[in-house]
């Protein structure tokens, strides 16, 4: 079931212990989640993501600094006006000391914007674009479960290797969409790929069927989805429907941004075979899987890898506020980078200087129903990705902080 929230009128206080509310606002550890609660990106993230935050802060015990956790919540409706008026709100009179999820890359670039003027922490896991850790980086971001770099080296690269080297790619018309066609096209041409071209689309849409004719005739072997959530739905339902990258067609689909959601959606008839990158697979270990059965006890879903990038990079938080004895930002920071990441999400992680959360990454691709086992039972790995390599180096970055060092 979808919950939602509209405006900026939404916003959902948890208090993890008894005490009224004039013992606690002075100076409990506050955390925002702002996302998609009713739009485009709710099923990947949404109230999925506030329940994993609301998990992240159980775990932790509810206190911190000796003070209740608080945690509020609400709906950006993937509109960056709205994204910075909640998150200014939150930050100049709600107390709220850090801000977790952010999907949309336009939002997510905007509230680094605000958090930056704000001095306080901003942690993104949905959003996408890898110029939140290049460009546009900030001593007050973090980038946490992936970026257009990471999917972009995991599917782009691995599929010219594999002899795709020709590409048309279907894009959403915003940052999101726009990096990750960036990104993807340098692997390609630096494989020794063409990019024979692109198209891009409003964000949202529904009807992709110009886009999809377009590029079955470009006679392009790989038709990259540079787009999330329902958009890459409805464009491989509606590819299906179309007969594109048919079986003996010579082409194949790429789906550039996947999530466990997006196939529960589309079944397994319909997403079987395709390629895909990840951060996270809830079926992957007994780690994930601990964590993802009790998730899927509140939530009647799997965690996407998002989801469950918000519940590691939330406690990472408070464990950072807790070995500092403060909430102030860069403390909290320094400390998050000094700190390994070890829990069901990742093994040896580690918070880099320009702020991107390195981690292994997976390739994977989609089972077909004859593989599938159980319930969920959706993915085969087909490669563990180094952090070291997913992720952009350092050497090759456009982050001012790196630069000036």
């Amino acid at each position: 079931m979808r919950h939602s929230a509209a405006g900026l009128g939404f916003a959902l206080a948890i208090t993890f212990t008894g005490l009224a509310q004039a013992q606690t606002a002075g100076g409990a550890v506050k955390i925002g989640v702002v996302n998609d609660q009713s739009s485009i990106y709710a099923d990947l993230s949404g109230m999925g993501g506030v329940e994993a935050a609301r998990m992240a802060l159980e775990d932790f015990g509810g206190k911190a600094l000796g003070k209740p956790i608080e945690l509020v919540t609400a709906d950006h409706q993937n509109k960056p006006d709205i994204a910075t008026s909640i998150v200014s709100k939150w930050f100049d009179a709600d107390n709220v000391d850090a801000v977790f999820d952010v999907p949309n890359s336009s939002a997510m670039l905007a509230v680094q914007e605000i958090a930056r003027k704000a001095q306080k922490l901003v942690v993104v896991s949905t959003g996408a674009t890898s110029d939140f850790t290049g460009k546009a980086c900030s001593p007050y971001g973090i980038h946490w479960t992936y970026d257009t770099y990471a999917l972009a080296y995991g599917t782009g690269k691995v599929m010219v290797q594999q002899g795709g080297d020709t590409w048309f790619f279907i894009t959403a018309d915003y940052a999101f969409g726009h990096a990750l066609e960036r990104d993807t096209a340098a692997f390609v041409k630096a494989g020794g790929g063409k990019v024979l071209g692109a198209l891009r689309h409003p964000f949202p849409n529904q009807d992709f069927s110009t886009y999809l004719v377009q590029a079955q005739a470009s006679k392009a072997k790989i038709i990259g989805l540079a787009n999330a959530g329902s958009d890459v739905i409805n464009t491989i339902k509606q590819a299906a429907e179309f007969g594109v990258a048919r079986a003996g067609s010579g082409q194949r689909l790429a789906g550039l941004l996947l999530f466990d959601s997006d196939i529960h959606s589309l079944g397994l008839p319909t997403a079987q075979s395709i390629v895909m990158t990840t951060g996270f697979y809830w079926d992957l270990n007994d780690d994930t899987r601990a964590f993802s059965k009790r998730f899927f006890e509140r939530r009647k879903a799997m965690p996407t890898m998002a989801q469950a990038g918000v519940h590691s990079a939330v406690q990472h938080y408070l464990k950072a506020v807790q070995a500092v004895g403060s909430k102030d930002s860069l403390a909290a920071v320094k400390k998050m980078k000094e700190m390994p990441v070890n829990d069901f999400f990742a093994k040896n992680g580690q918070v880099r200087e320009d702020g991107r959360m390195v981690h292994d990454m997976y390739l994977a691709q989609v089972k077909t129903p004859e593989e599938s086992k159980y319930a969920w039972d959706y993915l085969k790995i087909l490669k563990v990705i180094p952090g070291q390599e997913a992720f952009r180096p350092l050497a090759e970055s456009e982050c001012p902080l790196i630069k000036t060092r």
